[in-house]
């Protein structure tokens, strides 16, 4: 029978070499260029980051809340409370549409007729929309699909409104 092979002898552990005595890297001063075009980046961005956030915030020419009140005259009644409109004019309650135009006509804001009191067969609605962009030469308001009814500049941003129907 041969032999059992013999057991190599145990290796004592290696030790890790001492750590050199190194000086640490001296520091590279920047040179004027680069420090320049640096400090230029980092203004740019600075300058940029503000310029998006002032007109994203829209602060120019600003804005206004445009208020009055619309009056339907006919077919009105008043239930639970609420006032709205009957017949041709069901579509006049507290919740119906408002639509701002500028004077091209586009649309500049929306909102909503706001709450209504019912008396002698009329319902008044309170009309309130906010963040009406300044600087129009004329406004048009139109509530639901009824037409437009234009105003001044003026008459829009002091509150003027004075809408009816029927």
């Amino acid at each position: 029978m041969p032999e059992p092979p013999a057991t190599p002898p145990a290796v004592p552990p290696t030790a890790w070499p001492a750590p050199l005595d190194v000086p640490p890297p001296a520091k590279r001063r920047l040179s004027p260029l680069a420090a320049g075009l640096i400090g230029l980046a980092v203004g740019a961005a600075l300058v940029g980051t503000i310029w998006a956030i002032t007109a994203v915030g829209g602060s120019s020419p600003g804005t206004f809340t445009l208020e009055g009140s619309f009056t339907l005259n006919e077919d009105a009644t008043e239930y639970d409370g609420g006032c709205f409109g009957t017949g041709g004019y069901d579509d006049i309650r507290e919740g119906t549409g408002v639509t701002v135009y500028g004077a091209d006509g586009k649309v500049i804001a929306t909102g909503a007729l706001g709450d209504s009191t019912y008396a002698d067969y009329t319902c008044r609605y309170d009309i309130a929309i906010q963040d009406v962009p300044k600087g129009e030469k004329f406004y048009k308001v139109e509530v639901s699909h009824r037409g437009t009814l234009q105003l001044s500049a003026e008459e829009a941003e002091s509150g003027e409104l004075a809408a009816s129907l029927g």
